[in-house]
């Protein structure tokens, strides 16, 4: 590739474009969880919570390790952008799609291995257990929907559809929201039409997603099956796809130590934390605005073949993260209080969350510079990188998790939490320079 003269230019209104509606969009994530709790949290049982927590943790270890069907997809799109290759766009969209369909089968009959494998490494109480269960077996039906989102929103994102992927994401986790509302505490089903609510809306979207962004396509540029099934790409598209996985699937399991070692000190206990993840998640998908920007802009950046534009994306994404970061956390130190209040009436859950208030506020500082790397090597597809320097991570979290608990109990646990968010982002700043210079 040649750095000589730059095809692209990096602005903040080409940052902000992308970064603004995705932030939008991400955010309804999490507020979804923060509705979820907050409709379970109403029946004033602890259990009910650490069910749908449990519930929630599981679910994700199975679907966000295929989220490569997302970011990949992002990145081999936006690169094809770059290029002005319109057919490939549109073939690595068919990848993804078909590539979803086929595990969310897959995934259909192995469920119940899944929750009970996931119920013995958690190991909660009895009811949480209970609720759990319940939960999970309702969810795994929607399977195969959740994945084809995914590797639709990883289209939408690579072409530059900023405001395309916000409608995608506010219509199926609103429609999310109001059937849960409606499932769960209007017609009291609690977590049973939680997750039914959930299951309906991302089956309504994923059909009607599909159908709109394939008839969007310019049919002059559709790519024949040769072209989809090529085999030099999908070898590109598994190497890829299973850094990104194992990279997923790491993130999953020291989500899933930290509520293992969280159910260990009790049921109050894991509530309480449980809800401050959620607040971790709220600033998290803040920052997964600017993170998705640099997903795009670099995998752009790498299509054209311009270092300096990469260099760009890279600076003014960061810049605008560390900011957002600063103000999430300040929010978080302000408001907690209350919004613990919102979210549970259990007055003992209550009084332990704001124990640990400060140490969720952190966490936006802790791991913003981990979200903006992660953007980076995503859309440049320097996936190994990712995965090598995730499963560092991981083994330095690990250790922590399993030494400064027995020190200073959950408050230990949230310090291994934050260094390992820390540790995340500097050590794949670490490795950059060198993969930039290779362009």
């Amino acid at each position: 590739m040649t750095t000589a003269t730059p095809k692209l230019n990096i602005t903040n209104r080409m940052v902000l474009g992308i970064a603004v509606p995705m932030t939008i969009a991400f955010l309804t994530v999490p507020l979804l969880g923060l509705v979820d709790t907050a409709i379970v949290g109403q029946f004033g049982d602890a259990a009910l919570i650490g069910g749908l927590a449990v519930g929630v943790i599981i679910f994700d270890i199975v679907f966000t390790t295929f989220n490569f069907l997302r970011t990949g997809t992002t990145g081999f799109v936006a690169q094809a952008l770059g290029r002005g290759d319109e057919r490939e766009q549109q073939a690595w969209f068919w990848r993804a799609i078909i590539t979803a369909a086929m595990i969310g089968v897959l995934v259909l009959p192995l469920s119940p291995f899944i929750r009970e494998l996931g119920l013995y490494w958690i190991s909660p109480e009895s009811g949480v257990r209970d609720a759990a269960t319940t939960y999970m077996a309702i969810r795994f039906l929607g399977a195969p929907f959740s994945l084809i989102n995914y590797a639709i929103l990883g289209t939408l994102l690579g072409q530059n559809r900023a405001m395309a992927s916000l409608g995608v994401q506010s219509v199926v986790n609103g429609l999310n929201i109001a059937l849960s509302v409606v499932l769960g505490l209007v017609l009291e089903w609690n977590i049973v039409g939680v997750a039914w609510g959930t299951v309906i809306a991302e089956a309504t979207v994923a059909l009607g997603s599909f159908i709109w962004l394939w008839r969007g396509f310019d049919q002059s540029q559709k790519p024949t099956w040769k072209v989809v099934l090529d085999r030099s790409s999908l070898l590109k598209m598994l190497n890829v796809n299973r850094d990104i996985m194992i990279r997923s699937f790491a993130l999953l399991i020291a989500f899933s130590l930290f509520a293992r070692l969280g159910a260990n000190m009790g049921t109050v206990t894991l509530a309480a934390n449980a809800i401050l993840l959620n607040f971790f998640f709220v600033s998290s998908y803040f920052l997964d605005g600017l993170a998705a920007a640099s997903e795009q802009l670099a995998g752009r950046a790498i299509g054209v073949g311009s270092r300096s534009a990469l260099w760009q994306a890279i600076k003014k994404s960061c810049g605008f993260g560390f900011a957002l970061s600063f103000f999430a956390a300040v929010l978080l130190l302000i408001f907690g209080d209350q919004f613990i209040d919102m979210m549970t009436t259990a007055e003992d859950v209550r009084i332990i969350a704001k124990t640990y208030l400060p140490w969720a506020a952190l966490t936006p500082l802790a791991g913003v510079l981990a979200f903006q790397m992660d953007g980076v090597f995503i859309g440049a597809t320097w996936s190994a990188d990712m995965r090598n320097m995730m499963l560092l991570s991981l083994a330095v979290f690990a250790f922590l998790c399993y030494t400064m608990p027995a020190i200073w109990g959950n408050h230990g646990l949230w310090l291994a939490l934050n260094a390992w968010l820390f540790l995340r982002g500097v050590s794949l700043l670490f490795v950059l320079p060198k993969r930039v210079a290779e362009i």
